[in-house]
């Protein structure tokens, strides 16, 4: 394989979106600083082509809300860390997990993505 056959590829961290112009890295910055207290998103909601690059993402910039993106059954990656922020919040669970049926963002609401779609 090619440099530039690797180039084309899925989108790498900080990679250009070439159907957009923006990088990767801030359109996932931009969808999680958008999920509302109260609310969370998958990170399959967050990008998803690239849910492993949304943890990635979350992992490596540590001034993002990261304690409103769970898993897409509900189940909080970061534990009781985790749990107890959301709960702070108001985020309603189910046990361990969050119940999605009422907490999870609609797709709607996400303004970022609204404003590219109008384009």
């Amino acid at each position: 394989m090619s440099a530039r056959d690797r180039t084309t590829r899925s989108p790498q961290p900080g990679g250009v979106d070439r159907g957009r112009g923006e990088t990767s890295t801030a359109r996932i910055v931009e969808r999680v600083r958008a999920i509302p207290r109260g609310f969370v998103r998958t990170y399959g909601d967050i990008d998803p082509h690239a849910p492993r690059l949304v943890g990635h993402v979350l992992a490596a910039i540590h001034d993002l809300p990261w304690h409103r993106v769970v898993r897409a059954d509900g189940r909080l990656p970061k534990g009781a860390e985790q749990r107890e922020r959301l709960l702070r919040e108001g985020v309603p669970m189910r046990g361990e997990r969050v119940d999605l049926r009422e907490a999870r963002l609609p797709t709607g609401a996400d303004p970022a993505q609204r404003k590219r779609e109008s384009r």
